[in-house]
């Protein structure tokens, strides 16, 4: 088991924490990973410390699992960057300051603000050759991680004036308030019963975003959880990308949402049946391409099972990905009902049928078969003098 060595160019016992870190990051992170980030903050201040990640584990009392978890989290949140080889291994990270707008890049020097040196010393601090290394059986919930921490420096906040429609766009205030509301207690409860875990941070956050921004009701996200749920999708990804997608429908109440998704899931068995599949549901990918074209690109039943049968009938096999093309097509050229389907099949008959023509009228080149004067021969005459020259009985006069 490899050991970090932390080195500093200082040796000050202070550890300066951000008042940005404590007002917006801390209130929606789980005890542990908020641990694990000071703890890291402070064997950065310290230029001897050396540990291992069960040694580092073992003194914030949790599992080195929770060590990956919390390492996992604040990558997501944007306080670390991992760095990965081609195989997906993480080879290092790197720092970031806390910032309400962007998340700042650290390389080499951690500086203190002025303010905040009234009562301690200048610190300037310098991280180099810092190596994590952590099992796989540690692993379990989080990547692989083999870190290297080097060169950090705080670097002057951007702003950001691209505004995002997510679920970190909720403040820390906002998050609380929503908290403590009884049917928003309620829901979330709910929500860890049907999904079988305690929520995170991060998945308390979007229920929390649809709640707010999308102006879901709590019994549209009480039917959205089922819905997802009951198709064996529990992967909050899943489930947020459901709810935008509801969201840009227009869909505002549980039966709206029951409709669409009845329609919808008639049509993609449908879909299936068409395509000589049974016995299954469709998978993620599958999904994706016929609200593709039921919803896109706007194609009736009719036609897409028309794409269904051609597909088949060329490949021998279903395959969404023939499917998809054979109807992408048609839409970029506007073929959007069956009589325009039937013009293009016409034009590539028509066109297919000018090449073969145009084709067999192209006189032949010439080459080393055709390339000389073709004899004449009497093949009459060449019998009889064959037959003569075998046979004495034609050679005499009769």
């Amino acid at each position: 088991m490899n050991t970090i060595h932390l080195r500093a160019l200082s040796s000050s016992q202070v550890t300066v924490l951000s008042n940005i870190f404590i007002d917006q990051y801390m209130p929606g992170a789980g005890g542990e990973f908020v641990k694990v980030y000071i703890y890291l903050l402070r064997l950065l201040a310290d230029p001897s410390a050396s540990v291992c990640l069960p040694l580092l584990a073992d003194r914030l009392n949790c599992t080195e699992g929770d060590i990956s978890r919390a390492l996992k989290y604040w990558s997501n949140e944007g306080l670390l960057i991992l760095e990965t080889d081609p195989s997906g291994e993480l080879t290092g990270i790197t720092l970031t300051e806390p910032s309400p707008d962007t998340q700042m890049e650290l390389t080499a020097t951690v500086s203190v603000p002025q303010s905040a040196l009234a009562a301690t010393a200048p610190i300037s601090q310098t991280v180099s050759a810092a190596t994590v290394s952590v099992p796989q059986s540690a692993l379990a919930a989080a990547a692989p991680i083999s870190q290297t921490v080097s060169a950090a420096t705080v670097s002057t906040p951007q702003p950001d004036t691209a505004p995002s429609r997510s679920a970190s766009a909720l403040t820390p205030a906002r998050i609380k308030e929503l908290k403590e509301n009884e049917d928003v207690a309620q829901l979330i409860y709910i929500c860890e019963q049907y999904l079988g875990k305690t929520l995170t941070p991060t998945d308390t956050r979007k229920i929390l975003f649809f709640y707010d921004e999308l102006k879901m009701s709590v019994d549209l996200i009480d039917f959205l959880i089922q819905y997802c749920v009951g198709r064996g999708h529990k992967s909050m990804r899943y489930i947020e990308t459901v709810a935008m997608a509801w969201s840009k429908e227009g869909i505002t109440t549980v039966e709206m949402a029951k409709d669409s998704t009845s329609r919808y899931g008639r049509d993609y068995f449908t879909i299936l049946k068409a395509m000589g599949i049974a016995n299954r549901n469709p998978v993620d990918s599958e999904i994706v391409m016929m609200d593709t074209w039921l919803k896109d690109y706007g194609f009736s039943m009719d036609m897409i099972q028309e794409a269904c049968s051609r597909t088949i009938m060329q490949t021998g096999q279903p395959s969404f990905q023939y499917a998809h093309k054979i109807l992408t097509g048609w839409f970029k050229k506007g073929a959007l009902t069956p009589e325009a389907v039937h013009a293009l099949d016409v034009q590539h008959q028509k066109r297919s049928q000018d090449n073969s023509r145009g084709r067999s009228q192209t006189p032949k080149s010439p080459n080393r078969f055709n390339n000389f004067q073709q004899r004449n021969y009497d093949f009459k005459e060449l019998e009889k003098q064959l037959l003569e020259r075998q046979n004495p009985y034609f050679q005499q006069p009769h």
